[in-house]
């Protein structure tokens, strides 16, 4: 399995540290954001990893290199302007073989393992088309996003059968989701999922375990700050 870390994004909301560093790279627990993430998929095994970028992408790349250093494969999609994620993903198409893929947003940290996918997508219904790791509400988005249901069937909220979950940024996909979309005009994903959804072709699962948006600067420093704690906690 091959995948995606999206590392695109201007990070307005956590400016003025974005203004010079591009997000993903913002140091929690003494690495960038995104070294989490290689670490993660290397010891599941996924080592071919693609990483799009456009504010300060050249930062990304000489920070990141080839990923030797994390034990990885790191390919680079250049955009100019940002497609978004449906448009940056269809521009990286050809990169996945014509095979799932795993899909992670670069300004999330969260402690599911990514070798589920691997395990998930030997035995995945061929009439799927994504599979969303869903987690628990947060505060600061106490809505949700999407209802997951006992069949493992994912559709928008509100569903009176089940409370809405929040999309953890983390997705199993098949190419076909993505066949319509052109790989050079900025295109979001929450439509493509919709409609695949009113197909009853979305699939989840809940991750009960730890996830952050880093969305703002107190929830960076909340988080940095946690980790540390722990590397203490291991080095007494």
């Amino acid at each position: 399995m091959r995948a995606m870390i999206l590392a695109a994004g201007r990070g307005e909301r956590m400016r003025p540290l974005t203004d010079t560093c591009p997000k993903p790279l913002l140091p929690a627990g003494g690495r960038p954001l995104i070294a989490w993430h290689l670490e993660r998929l290397a010891r599941a095994g996924i080592t071919d990893i693609m990483v799009n970028h456009a504010w300060l992408g050249g930062r990304i790349e000489a920070a990141l290199g080839d990923g030797r250093a994390y034990g990885v494969r790191l390919r680079y999609s250049a955009e100019s302007p940002a497609l978004e994620t449906a448009g940056g993903i269809a521009r990286a198409l050809p990169f996945f073989q014509d095979r799932p893929f795993l899909v992670m947003n670069g300004d999330i940290w969260c402690d599911w393992n990514p070798a589920r996918a691997v395990r998930f997508a030997a035995a995945w219904p061929v009439d799927r088309l994504a599979h969303l790791v869903l987690v628990d509400n947060p505060d600061h988005h106490p809505e949700g996003d999407f209802t997951l249901h006992a069949d493992g069937l994912v559709t928008p909220r509100p569903h009176a059968a089940a409370p809405a979950l929040t999309f953890a940024g983390i997705g199993l996909y098949r190419p076909a989701l993505f066949a319509a979309t052109d790989p050079d005009q900025p295109s979001p994903l929450a439509p493509l999922l919709r409609q695949a959804m009113t197909d009853r072709a979305v699939d989840g699962e809940r991750h009960g375990g730890e996830w952050v948006d880093v969305g703002t600067p107190a929830r960076l420093a909340a988080l940095d700050a946690r980790l540390a704690d722990r590397t203490a906690d291991r080095d007494v």
